[in-house]
């Protein structure tokens, strides 16, 4: 009944609780009926559509949370890591599930073989809803720093981001490149509302300038693809082109622009059940992109 109390107050609905833990819904409300009369106190009340936790039931939560803790730990005495089972939600950006994640669900495979592993891309506001509905476990986006008093944060990173052309490019060896001439050139974008293409027309709104790309995908590997074949520029994380700065087949150009600040953050639901292939995943993120670890 406690897992059911703390699955209906994390989703906020008795119907998706009980899709997610393969009851009947008419089984989960007769479980939250018997738990409020062994308690004697009503733990959910109707609002609108939708349900909320009364005075008892926000008062119930974390101790709820701290018993099944408390199971956890007795169950994770009793096996060994490589016994750990189960799914693991991973909500992120596209750009960081192409550059930076696969060495991260490589060495996870490794260590929890036995953990399913599912991931959702989309826009930041769309995740951060899923994180809201329990539709992901933990959520590893891109954007400027961000605080929210629901979410935990574990990890933060700055993540440079620039503009970037092929090192054939006419622009490629000049200095103080002006933004008048930079337009001049066809650019390649990420969609919009992706996070560090809106931090960085707000920039160039500020100075008084649009842009208009010729092409717009959600897919980093096909914009790089273009870069490499001189075929435009583009405005992309320093993660998403690294190897090919380094190579010497891309550069980062020098333009007068003000510096946008992009941060890497991992959090997950304050009230969120910590389960033991969620808390693997969030030690092993610390341990491979370090970062600025926060404990909240």
């Amino acid at each position: 009944m406690i897992v059911t109390f703390v699955r209906i107050a994390e989703l906020k609905s008795f119907s998706r609780a009980a899709r997610q833990l393969g009851y009947s819904q008419s089984a989960v409300t007769m479980q939250m009926k018997q738990l409020e009369e062994e308690l004697q106190v009503p733990l959910f009340e109707r609002v609108g559509k939708g349900i909320a936790l009364t005075q008892a039931g926000k008062r119930l939560l974390p101790k709820a949370l701290e018993l099944l803790a408390s199971v956890r730990a007795l169950q994770e005495a009793a096996r060994t890591p490589m016994e750990v089972t189960g799914k693991l939600r991973v909500g992120t950006a596209e750009s960081l599930l192409i550059s930076v994640l696969p060495p991260v669900f490589m060495e996870f495979g490794r260590l929890c073989p036995k953990v399913e592993v599912s991931t959702h891309t989309g826009p930041v506001q769309e995740l951060f809803r899923m994180l809201r509905q329990n539709e992901i476990d933990v959520l590893y986006f891109l954007d400027q720093k961000t605080n929210f008093p629901y979410w935990v944060k574990v990890l933060e990173k700055q993540e440079p981001a620039f503009f970037v052309a092929s090192a054939a490019n006419e622009l490629a060896d000049k200095k103080g490149i002006g933004l008048e001439r930079l337009l001049q050139e066809p650019f390649v974008l990420t969609e919009r509302g992706i996070s560090y293409r809106y931090a960085m027309e707000q920039a160039l709104a500020e100075q008084g300038v649009e842009l208009h790309p010729f092409l717009e995908t959600g897919n980093t590997d096909v914009i790089t693809r273009l870069l490499l074949e001189d075929r435009g520029v583009s405005f992309l994380p320093e993660f998403v082109v690294r190897e090919y700065v380094k190579a010497g087949r891309l550069t980062v150009l020098d333009v007068t622009c003000p510096r946008i600040r992009m941060w890497s953050q991992l959090v997950y639901h304050r009230d969120k059940y910590m389960t033991p292939q969620l808390e693997r995943f969030l030690e092993l993120m610390k341990s491979l992109l370090g970062g600025e670890e926060r404990e909240e």
